[in-house]
């Protein structure tokens, strides 16, 4: 589903992100990839879904080598990709609705099919009642999740997301990380980054540490969040 080998990610002035990665994530997975700001965690997202170019090495993603990928195909290659974001990034002056159907409206998916795929979207997440709503008027809680629903609307195979909790309460932190399990659990593979310790340990997925650009620990499945803190730990 995901397969990274010797990959290297260089910004100007040789600022070295990202130093021979390999990882392996299985379809179906669920996996945690984790380190201290600045580990390079939103630098290998970025890279996963071609909003960036890797300096070199291979991405592999569900079939498609994202290195060799042209223009013209990533819009393909992000139909199967689900992005959650720290920030949110929603679009203020639209309402709930508008900013998950956006999604659907670029694919050119009929109005009668849109309004169906994202009421059911956000009946999974417990925001049908909100449609109308402006983002404004919604907790982070409630934001947050109008941002999953929008990265799940069209049924993505894969889901990234980039400290989905950073700011949120931990009563809110495990509602939010409750739907992720979810999802998983429906099929999708997700990779979701994070420094924070104690969700790592109560939901017990496997774990991918990166240090200073460099994945020092589960590369491969056989990882486990115990292993993985000891080593960060030395």
């Amino acid at each position: 589903m995901i397969e990274l080998y010797h990959l290297f990610k260089v910004y100007e002035r040789d600022i070295q992100a990202l130093t021979d990665i390999n990882l392996k994530i299985k379809k179906g997975e669920f996996v945690f990839l984790t380190g201290a700001s600045g580990a390079g965690k939103t630098t290998l997202l970025k890279l996963l879904f071609a909003a960036e170019p890797a300096s070199s090495g291979q991405i592999l993603v569900n079939g498609r080598n994202v290195t060799r990928i042209r223009p013209r195909d990533i819009p393909g290659l992000r139909r199967e990709i689900g992005v959650v974001f720290q920030d949110f990034k929603l679009i203020n002056h639209w309402t709930v609705y508008q900013n998950v159907a956006f999604v659907l409206e670029i694919l050119g998916m009929r109005r009668r099919e849109i309004k169906r795929r994202v009421w059911l979207t956000l009946k999974r997440v417990h925001l049908q009642d909100k449609l109308d709503t402006y983002p404004r008027k919604l907790s982070g809680g409630e934001q947050q999740r109008v941002a999953i629903a929008r990265a799940l609307v069209n049924d993505p195979v894969i889901l990234l997301s980039d400290e989905p909790t950073g700011n949120l309460d931990p009563d809110i932190t495990l509602e939010i990380m409750k739907f992720f399990v979810e999802i998983n659990a429906r099929g999708t593979t997700v990779l979701l980054a994070t420094h924070d310790r104690n969700l790592i340990e109560d939901f017990g997925k496997r774990v991918a540490l990166l240090d200073r650009g460099r994945l020092i620990s589960g590369g491969t499945e056989d990882s486990n969040p115990e292993l993985v803190w000891k080593g960060a730990q030395r």
